[in-house]
């Protein structure tokens, strides 16, 4: 397990060293922290865990507020659980033991603070598409709601995947006034391609059959964003009121 204060370098790792040595949050069905577990660990769907170790996850989306564009990503094609497919922006774990801190406690959920998910969102922001941290402060990460859901990778594993994701996702929301203020330099490992879409480039992408999307995206998406008057179509409102915020309901798919 890291220990606090130990500085987490992603570039020094492999995605190996990430399964092995990255401690996720454990939680219950009410995302109260009960343990840890290595991502290898908690991602593994075996017989004795057949939905793998239930943790926390994050889902960061940014947006250009001038286009109204969405900033994706697709995940490289060396990752080990769901290579290959176009997601949001990022999508990863708090951590235990990191510094700033990633661990929030239902107090932090229910005023809408919650500082250690988006500290972690920070942190991989700058690992996976080297944007840097001073471009995406804390303050302007909008916290919405959290959803629990569970998917096999059976795309790239097969039907008896032995690999996937049981998350309480915290959905983020980041906007920039135009996305030339935002560096954008993906590592290898990581992302094999970026693109801003509009709502109807994103659509019209859904309905490719050649593209792989992530389940937890599709999920979002479909849930909460794409419907008139959602939050993508109110993004004013998404960010600077808290009429879309639900911090009550971990909702399950």
């Amino acid at each position: 397990e890291i220990m606090a204060g130990t500085t987490w370098d992603g570039n020094a790792m492999s995605q190996s060293d990430m399964m092995e040595k990255d401690t996720v949050i454990v939680l219950d069905d009410a995302d109260n922290v009960i343990g840890s577990e290595s991502k290898r660990g908690s991602h593994e769907f075996i017989a004795k865990q057949p939905r793998g170790v239930l943790h926390r996850a994050f889902s960061v989306f940014i947006f250009d507020q001038s286009t109204g564009e969405l900033l994706l990503q697709k995940r490289a094609s060396t990752k080990i659980t769901f290579p290959n497919v176009w997601t949001n922006t990022c999508c990863s774990h708090p951590l235990h033991g990191m510094s700033p801190n990633e661990v929030d406690r239902p107090q932090d959920v229910e005023d809408g603070s919650v500082v250690g998910a988006k500290n972690a969102a920070v942190r991989k922001l700058e690992h996976e598409l080297g944007i840097p941290k001073k471009e995406v402060p804390v303050e302007g990460f909008k916290f919405l709601t959290r959803l629990h859901y569970w998917a096999a990778d059976t795309v790239t594993h097969g039907p008896e995947s032995p690999w996937g994701e049981h998350e309480i996702d915290y959905v983020l929301f980041f906007t920039v006034e135009s996305k030339d203020q935002l560096t954008v330099e993906p590592h290898p490992d990581e992302v094999d391609d970026v693109c801003w879409v509009t709502k109807q480039k994103l659509l019209a992408m859904f309905d490719d059959k050649s593209l792989l999307f992530s389940p937890w995206f599709r999920i979002i998406a479909h849930r909460w964003m794409l419907s008139k008057d959602g939050w993508w179509d109110d993004l004013a409102a998404t960010m600077t009121t808290h009429r879309h915020c639900d911090y009550a309901t971990i909702h399950e798919f």
